[in-house]
């Protein structure tokens, strides 16, 4: 997302040898949204992956509506327009087939079973290879999983965004669905980053316009207790959280990408996690501001 206009101007560039990096180093999952940059990140990835696609897992979130000046207007996740997207990714990547396919947010307008089906209609031609969910509420995940089975639901996840282990988590178990957590460092937060301008998202976001220092500084000495970076304990944070979760991070140069990898090879015990956790002031503000945060379908 981030190669895309989402936290200001990037260089295409460097976006493309940054991905091209993380697969030489055994990165598999790369994971897109055919509104980020309205088509430009697909664009991106498909330069990236060329000659490679055969390394990545490619995951794709569709349904958000854009304008040309860069407006979001709603989800449209109609089966119609579930084939529609697909064809329009397929064609962008470059590809015959996506890993994963999945509704950005649910649709309110829509059954769910509605648009799983008709993904699972892509399936059964081949254009997919298995179906996701994107910030879903437990019942929501019910209904899906007993049309389909669900393989993941990618969903905000982090030391700071833990809201899914009362209700959602529970449910992956029971399942066996898998998580990508997004959101690992709190789009940067935990990692120390601010907004870069105007063209940052991230400038109207409650918890980087309440203040959240103490928490970042209480992260950043834990971090130095252990001779590593806050980046990289957030990331082995979630990695001990269970096998079964996939941190998604967003490096958008190589040297952003080099720190982050340096967390593989962190290994947190269950009662590190503990302790880090209790450790970490509470932080202030939610996840988006109060308008996306009522449209989102895993917080009801």
């Amino acid at each position: 997302m981030g190669m895309s206009g989402m936290y200001g101007a990037s260089d295409d560039r460097e976006s493309v040898a940054t991905i091209q990096a993380a697969l030489d180093a055994g990165i598999s999952l790369l994971d897109t949204g055919d509104f980020y940059g309205m088509g430009h990140n697909e664009m991106l990835l498909g330069e990236a992956i060329r000659g490679r696609r055969e390394q990545a897992v490619i995951s794709v979130k569709f349904g958000a509506l854009r304008t040309p000046d860069g407006g979001w207007t709603g989800v449209d996740a109609r089966p119609v327009a579930v084939k529609n997207f697909l064809t329009y990714t397929l064609r962008r990547l470059n590809v015959e087939y996506i890993d994963i396919y999945r509704p950005a947010r649910l649709d309110p307008s829509v059954p769910i079973e509605d648009t799983v089906g008709a993904i699972a209609e892509m399936v059964a031609a081949g254009y997919v290879r298995k179906i996701g969910l994107s910030e879903m509420g437990a019942d929501t995940i019910r209904r899906a999983h007993a049309v389909h089975p669900i393989t993941d639901l990618q969903i905000e996840y982090s030391l700071i965004s833990r809201g899914v282990e009362e209700k959602i988590v529970p449910v992956l178990d029971e399942l066996g669905i898998g998580m990508t957590a997004y959101g690992v460092l709190s789009r940067g937060l935990l990692s120390g980053s601010k907004p870069a301008g105007a063209g940052d998202f991230r400038a109207h976001l409650p918890r980087f316009t309440e203040g959240n220092g103490a928490v970042v500084a209480a992260l950043n000495t834990l971090a130095a207790e252990r001779g590593i970076t806050a980046t990289q304990l957030a990331i082995a944070w979630v990695m001990a959280k269970g096998p079964r979760i996939v941190p998604v991070v967003g490096a958008r140069k190589r040297t952003q990408l080099n720190e982050m990898l340096g967390a593989l090879a962190l290994n947190l015990s269950a009662d590190e996690a503990s302790r880090l956790e209790l450790a970490l002031p509470e932080a202030q503000g939610t996840r988006y501001d109060r308008h996306q945060m009522a449209m989102l379908d895993s917080e009801r």
